[in-house]
């Protein structure tokens, strides 16, 4: 197994309500290419993720968006789900934070419904993503150009639409980190 990602370390944004695997897979990629994770959320202790709709495992969050800091780490995902991106997105220190890997020009990995925290956090504007069929109007309202793919990159930005797509946007999450900062990042990001 190669160790790619060796002293690599990623934020995994999450709230109540995340889709279980789209956690897990990317984590996993990580770790197995020698990367760290953090799961980083609003309050200690645990949240609860969903498998489609039913409750799936609980985690242990690693520490809150009132400790971490974006310099901290190297790339932030934002997984899916229903309930998770809709919390984090009326969360100011959420945007914040997910707004301070943009200005660091570092990766940022978003799938399914999570791309809405990005677009609270007015960062799509001009972007090529995708997302989940249901938020690619949103997507587009909010200025992005969406593509229908199953991994979309955009200068460090990388988006997938389910968890059909795992494979593909695992790959480039791996990729993405290992190359890391992105000098020609665009930032849509107002300040």
């Amino acid at each position: 197994m190669t160790q790619r990602a060796q002293g690599r370390k990623l934020a995994i944004l999450a709230a109540d309500g995340f889709e279980e695997i789209e956690l897990t897979s990317p984590r996993e990629a990580i770790e197995n290419a020698g990367g760290t994770t953090s799961i980083v959320s609003m309050t200690h202790g645990t949240i609860q993720a969903n498998k489609h709709r039913e409750h799936g495992a609980t985690f242990k969050v690693d520490m809150t968006l009132d400790d971490a800091r974006a310099a901290d780490f190297d790339a932030l995902l934002i997984p899916g789900g229903l309930f998770s991106p809709d919390t984090l997105r009326t969360n100011q220190k959420a945007l914040d934070f997910t707004s301070d890997f943009f200005r660091q020009k570092k990766p940022v990995f978003s799938i399914c419904h999570g791309p809405q925290v990005l677009i609270s956090a007015n960062l799509v504007n001009g972007r090529q993503v995708t997302g989940y069929g249901a938020i690619q109007q949103d997507l587009k309202n909010a200025g992005a150009r969406v593509l229908d793919q199953s991994v979309v990159v955009d200068a460090g930005l990388v988006t997938s639409r389910s968890p059909d797509d795992l494979g593909d946007f695992n790959a480039k999450i791996v990729e993405e980190i290992c190359e890391g900062k992105h000098a020609d990042q665009r930032q849509s990001v107002t300040a």
